[in-house]
Order: structure tokens, then C-alpha cells, then sequence
């Protein structure tokens, strides 16, 4: 089961309709920060799940989901006495042909037949119609009125859903916010449920009352005890310490895991992040997942731990699909260039899509080149090392003395011939970028040799 595409409207960053289009095994999203790779994962998961930020979504409805734009041009159209639609956020999700045929009609977006998909929307409910016309005409709107608003999931058959029984389940790991009551508590719990026989945990039930008991017998306790009695004059009762009996469960929450005999809560952050990770990724409902969906595995992480999870990861994705969001060069080239799908605005697209000759020439560089010119806010070209110090020292000199880095600028050594292979990049993503290049005495063989991005508007050849 796989997710071909998905179309996100009106969620958080997205206003417009977004679509990405993805593998059936590994997808790598890569963009710069705020470029909506945790949207895409978040939209997927709640479109599954019906789950946000690890709580029903129904009981999340905020404002905050919407995106600022829209929710501000219908607050104008309010606020000028010609109200717009209350704007709707939109999550549609294509599946691979002969996933689930049930699922299959014209109730998508592109009003194509013969799809099968998810549809799931948070938009106004008509059964408030009279209420939101008398609010109209009675209050100042100033905010988006969330009351009147509805989760829903249909299937592109038009029929009406509930998550649970959405056949494609997915499982969202964030190891470097990984939302539990206290970790040692949830991994005991997990090795308890997965591993221990019945008799392993009455072994341990029964060795944490021995342990109680024997806190209550010491002679050192007794005497404290005595002490507390004696100037106690609350009822003439007496009182004293003990440790707490609890339920029959208890003794998870009293429990500490430790790493290399060091408590959870204080082993290193990479440990902490594989931990979580694997337990995520071991949890039954993990298991039952078809989509598992990553959020920057290389947290915390240094190359070998990193490499370490990158197996973990490899091994999980067999016979699954998984989508995830990175930085990192590294895990770009240890789960395959080919997967990456490369995030900047609204503009989308992946490595493959790319020409041919321009997919091969980044398969060769190293995975860090291949990333730079993605990740920044706007980029500078040049062909050599001493081009670079020249271009760094004039930005310097006209900038009060700031590095273009500090600015978003990357200053990038890419090599006379292969500005095209950037260019086609720079193109597909609507990234600002220059070249800087020397002319040999010719202009108008510099002209005629990048004639082609003369009309594009983010491309400026000097």
C-alpha cells in the first residue's frame, strides 16, 4: 500500500493547491527551513489517522491550521461587508492503482475517474448556517470562527469515513521530540507488552512489594517513623512514611531504564534519538503501518550513529513506504539521491525529474554540493576557489562588512562547465541565483551561451 501523491489547500504554509508526488519505497523531502517539509508529513499523518499533534484532530480545530493568508482575506472580506467562503483546508491523498477499489471515484479535487484516494477537509458545517448569518449581522468578526467548523474524510467514492477504519495506516516518529510521559516509563511499558512473559511480570511485581516491604522494615525508616508520630497531634493518630503500594502496575513508573547503566533521561541526545526511534519503529501499531512518516533522523546524531539509524531505517522500509524530512547530505546519499524531492516556496520536484545528464552529474558530487544550493534562501555561482574570495569580498565591501552566508546568500564554487546542471535546479524551484563568470574577452559568446535564462526572472547571468 502507497501513496502516490498528495494535494494539500489552505494548511498552515500551503495556500494554494500543493501536490508532491512520491516513490513507493523512500522519498527524502529536502528544503530549506520553513519550506513545509513537516506540513507535508503532519498533512499525510492526520489524513490517515485523524491524529495532530498526537491528539485527535477533532478536538485540535484551531486557526492556527489554516493558512495566515487566507484566513486574512476572508477576516478583510468580513471586515468590508462582502464575506467570502470561510476559507477550508483541504488533504487529499492518491493511492497506487488497486490499493483499495472501494476507494475509487471522481471525488477529488481533479474531479478524475477512476482514482482511489482519501479526501479529508476541516470546513464549515451548513448546520450552522443560521447561527453564522445572525453572528454576521450581530458581532464583529475578528477572528475565524472556529466553532462553526467540521473534520471530515470521505473516500473518493463519495462516501463519508471515520480514520480508524481507513484501511492505510501510517506512524509519525519525531525522535527529536518524541511526545511521551517520561521516556523510561514508555520503554519499560513497550519491552513489558512485546517481550516478557506473564510470569516474567509477576516475577517483577512481586520483587517490587519485597522491595517495599523491606523499605517499611528498616530500622533506620521505623525510627524516623517513630519520630514523626511522636510530634504528630493531628487526631492522635499516628503517622508515618511508606512507600507508596499503588496499583498492580505500579511498578512501571517506578522503574528506570538505563543506557549503559546511565538513566534514560540523561544518556547522550543520539542514543536517546535511535532508542526512540527503533521503539517507534518496533511499536505494534508501527507494525501495522504502511506509511511510516520521519521528521529529521539525524538529529543528534553523529556520522556513525547516524549510518547505525540509517540501517534501522533501511530495514524497516522493506515492504513499506517511507516518507521523511532531512538536512543532512548524509542521509541523502545513504538512502539514495534518487529518492530526493526537492522543496522551495510553492515549487516542487524530484531528482529524477530532472534531465538525465543533470540527475547523473549530481549522483557523482558530493552529497553536500547537491544540497547547498536547495537549502539556502538565494545562491551566487562562481568557477573557482579565487572567484569565490573575490565575490565573498565585494558583497563584504557593499553589505557593511557581512558575509552573504549571514544574509541566506550561499557562495557556491560549482566549475565554468557545469553551471547549467545548477541552473536546471535553480529553474525548477524558482531559486534566486547568480553566475558570476568571466567572459574571456567575448561577451557575446557569454550571451549566446545562456540565451536560454534570459526571460527567467530568478536567474541573472553576470
Amino acid at each position: 500500500m502507497a501513496i502516490e501523491k498528495v494535494i494539500i489547500q489552505n494548511f498552515k504554509k500551503f495556500k494554494n493547491p500543493f501536490e508532491v508526488k512520491f516513490n513507493e519505497n523512500i522519498n527524502l523531502l529536502v528544503g530549506d527551513n520553513e519550506s513545509g517539509k513537516s506540513t507535508i508529513l503532519e498533512a499525510i499523518h492526520v489524513a490517515l489517522t485523524g491524529m495532530y499533534a498526537g491528539r485527535n484532530i477533532r478536538n485540535q480545530l484551531s486557526t492556527y491550521l489554516f493558512n495566515r493568508e487566507a484566513v486574512e482575506e476572508y477576516l478583510a472580506s468580513v471586515k468590508n461587508e462582502q464575506p467570502i467562503a470561510p476559507p477550508e483546508i483541504m488533504i487529499e491523498l492518491y493511492f497506487k492503482s488497486g490499493t483499495l477499489p472501494e476507494y475509487e471515484g471522481n471525488g477529488n479535487s481533479e474531479k478524475s475517474d477512476g482514482i482511489e484516494g482519501i479526501r479529508f477537509t476541516i470546513s464549515f458545517s451548513d448546520k450552522f448556517n443560521s447561527e453564522y448569518e445572525s453572528l454576521l449581522k450581530t458581532e464583529k468578526i475578528t477572528s475565524l470562527p472556529i466553532e462553526f467548523y467540521e473534520a471530515k474524510w470521505f473516500s473518493f467514492s463519495r462516501d463519508e469515513k471515520m480514520p480508524r477504519f481507513i484501511p492505510i495506516k501510517s506512524v509519525m516518529i519525531d525522535s527529536s521530540n518524541y511526545r511521551y510521559q517520561n521516556g523510561s516509563d514508555v520503554y519499560i511499558s513497550r519491552v513489558v507488552k512485546d517481550f516478557l512473559e506473564p510470569e516474567d511480570i509477576t516475577a517483577i511485581t512481586q520483587a517490587h512489594r519485597n522491595m517495599i516491604d523491606e523499605f517499611a522494615q528498616n530500622e533506620a525508616i521505623q525510627s524516623i517513623n517513630e519520630k514523626i508520630s511522636a510530634a504528630s497531634t493531628v487526631m492522635n493518630e499516628k503517622l508515618s512514611l511508606s512507600a507508596d503500594q499503588g496499583v498492580q502496575n505500579s511498578w512501571e513508573s517506578s522503574l528506570v531504564t538505563q543506557v549503559d547503566g546511565i538513566p534514560f533521561a540523561h544518556a547522550g541526545k543520539g542514543a536517546q534519538c535511535i532508542i526512540k526511534t527503533q521503539l517507534a519503529l518496533s511499536h505494534k501499531q508501527a507494525e501495522k503501518a504502511s506509511i511510516v512518516l520521519i521528521e529529521e533522523p539525524e538529529s543528534h546524531l553523529s556520522f556513525s550513529r547516524l549510518s547505525e539509524l540509517m540501517g534501522v531505517i533501511e530495514k524497516a522500509a522493506s515492504g513499506r513506504q517511507i516518507i521523511a524530512s532531512t538536512h543532512s547530505s548524509f542521509v541523502a546519499n545513504k538512502l539514495g539521491l534518487e529518492n530526493l524531492i526537492l522543496l522551495s516556496g510553492d515549487n516542487c520536484c524530484s531528482m529524477q525529474s530532472l534531465k538525465t545528464e543533470t540527475f547523473e552529474f549530481f549522483k557523482k558530487v558530493a552529497g553536500y554540493d547537491t544540497l547547498r544550493l536547495i537549502l539556502c534562501k538565494k545562491s551566487i555561482l562562481v568557477e573557482g576557489d579565487s572567484d569565490e574570495l573575490v565575490v565573498q569580498r565585494a558583497y563584504m565591501d557593499t553589505h557593511e562588512g557581512r558575509l552573504p552566508i549571514q544574509d541566506g546568500i550561499d557562495v557556491m564554487t560549482v566549475g565554468g562547465v557545469t553551471f547549467k546542471r545548477y541552473l536546471e535546479i535553480a529553474q525548477t524551484l524558482n531559486k534566486e541565483t547568480a553566475v558570476v563568470t568571466d567572459n574571456d574577452g567575448n561577451i557575446e559568446a557569454v550571451k549566446k551561451k545562456y540565451k536560454e535564462y534570459e526571460e527567467i526572472q530568478c536567474i541573472h547571468i553576470c
